[in-house]
């Protein structure tokens, strides 16, 4: 029975994150926060490698590092508002440098292609554990906070003289986020979690009407990329983690392709 559902937890925690993710992607592109998702993805570098040092789990590593540099970029984004994708990429490029050096200056040997492209294939129960704690804080975060999420995601100025705390809402999501986030590295890797971040949830709101409609859309359209990927890896005798990259792109294609058909 092992020999022949090896591929049961991995595809588990396949579907697990291409839920989680997408629907918390859609949440950060309403709130014009996904550039700090390529953020935190990248801005685990320097945690990954302090933790390998002090041989602490990555994992608390990861999401400390991420966390900080999310949260550096808000501090900064509000001194200069007019800039902020410069602010955010300064940082990430800034994270991505720390932590190279913090590589070398430790003398870690790290294999960097798991980091990348994640390694599902070999997924245990704790990786699931840590993606379900991560859906559970998103989706508490979501329904607590959902009024707010519509009317900043709106009207971020009219939301604030409301009396909606903006900075408490986004810090609240960056925390969120970089859970989900540093979750999904182990599934698909750093490079490609921002594929099932973005992805399901452009197509998602391009049909719906409310954030919980685009939510649960992006949620179901992220868990059949994972599942296709997973199953074209199966097939082919190929990594799961870039083709389910590969599965979110064509989601974005084949519409196009569609329309200029007709």
């Amino acid at each position: 029975m092992a020999a022949t559902s090896w591929w049961l937890l991995p595809l588990l925690f396949a579907l697990l994150e291409g839920l989680v993710c997408s629907a918390t992607g859609t949440v950060l592109l309403t709130q014009r926060r996904i550039l700090q998702a390529n953020l935190v993805a990248h801005g685990v570098l320097p945690g990954l490698a302090i933790a390998l040092a002090l041989n602490l789990d990555p994992a608390i590593g990861g999401w400390v590092s991420g966390l900080a540099a999310a949260l550096l970029a808000e501090g900064l984004i509000r001194s200069h508002k007019q800039q902020q994708e410069a602010v955010i990429n300064t940082v990430l490029a800034g994270s991505l440098a720390g932590g190279v050096l913090l590589l070398s200056l430790l003398n870690l040997r790290v294999d960097l292609e798991p980091l990348l492209f994640g390694d599902l294939l070999t997924a245990g129960w704790r990786d699931l554990w840590q993606t379900l704690v991560a859906a559970a804080l998103s989706l508490g975060f979501l329904v607590s906070n959902y009024r707010a999420l519509v009317f900043s995601g709106v009207d971020p100025d009219g939301a604030e003289a409301a009396g909606i705390n903006i900075k408490r809402l986004h810090t609240l999501l960056a925390v969120v986020s970089t859970l989900v986030i540093v979750s999904a590295i182990a599934a698909v890797g750093v490079i490609l979690v921002i594929a099932l971040l973005c992805a399901p949830a452009v197509v998602a709101l391009h049909s719906s009407l409310s954030l919980k409609e685009a939510s649960l859309k992006a949620a179901a359209i992220g868990a059949s990329c994972s599942a296709a990927g997973f199953g074209l890896s199966l097939a082919l005798d190929l990594p799961p983690g870039p083709l389910i990259g590969l599965s979110c792109l064509l989601l974005l294609l084949l519409p196009r392709a569609s329309q200029q058909r007709n």
